[in-house]
């Protein structure tokens, strides 16, 4: 859950890239970092491991601040992928306020999307989040690659779920500003019913719009 300081005039709202291994989560952040503006984000880190990619998670925090002096920070993280990391995954899904799952396109990769989307639903569970009211928006990566899975057969195969669906190559940046602006309309959405963000705060929907990337920042 958002860390909420109304008396110190602070927000706080965790987001957290989660997929397969090598799906294209830290990636993603990369390129989220090259797009921001100076201004509005932090330093990039990452922990990497021969075994994987990050074997903890990459920390992006970005700033706003509101007509009323509210300050609102984002904290991106990423999970680890492999399965032998999982204690890791559940740590940094803890009180997440929005989830980004990262999904490899490849067909070669299918089951492992699904084990992976899986693991993030009884996560969420075993960490006390409500799955099923947790914001989250499902992106489908490496569309760049040969042998994926169509387009149409992704929609029609995730309809049934009711969640946003998004298409991205994250190595050139493709889809990424639009997945995490997904991201960012159902986080508050969620935030502005349990805290009544802009009625009592005057943090408006465009607050949280003011972190997505230009287009073409990359």
């Amino acid at each position: 859950m958002a860390e909420f300081v109304p008396d110190s005039s602070k927000l706080i709202i965790k987001i957290v890239y989660y997929g397969p291994a090598l799906s294209g989560k830290t990636t993603n952040l990369m390129r989220l970092h090259d797009m921001m503006e100076t201004d509005r984000c932090g330093e990039l880190m990452s922990f990497e491991t021969k075994g994987d990619r990050t074997l903890f998670f990459d920390l992006l925090p970005l700033l706003i601040r509101s007509e009323k002096g509210f300050t609102v920070k984002f904290k991106l993280f990423t999970v680890p992928g492999q399965v032998a990391h999982d204690a890791t995954r559940k740590a940094v899904l803890s009180r997440a306020d929005g989830v980004v799952f990262v999904a490899d396109s490849q067909n070669s990769q299918a089951v492992s999307n699904f084990e992976s989307f899986d693991n993030l639903e009884k996560n969420a569970a075993r960490v006390g989040l409500d799955f099923e009211r947790l914001p989250l928006v499902v992106q489908f990566n490496k569309r760049d690659l040969a042998d994926i899975t169509s387009e149409a057969d992704i929609l029609r195969r995730w309809a049934p779920t009711g969640l946003p669906v998004t298409f991205s190559s994250a190595l050139t940046g493709e889809g990424v500003r639009e997945t995490f602006s997904h991201l960012l309309d159902a986080t508050y959405t969620d935030l502005d019913r349990r805290y009544q963000l802009n009625d009592r705060h005057g943090i408006r929907p465009d607050h949280f719009a003011a972190v997505v990337p230009k287009a073409g920042m990359i």
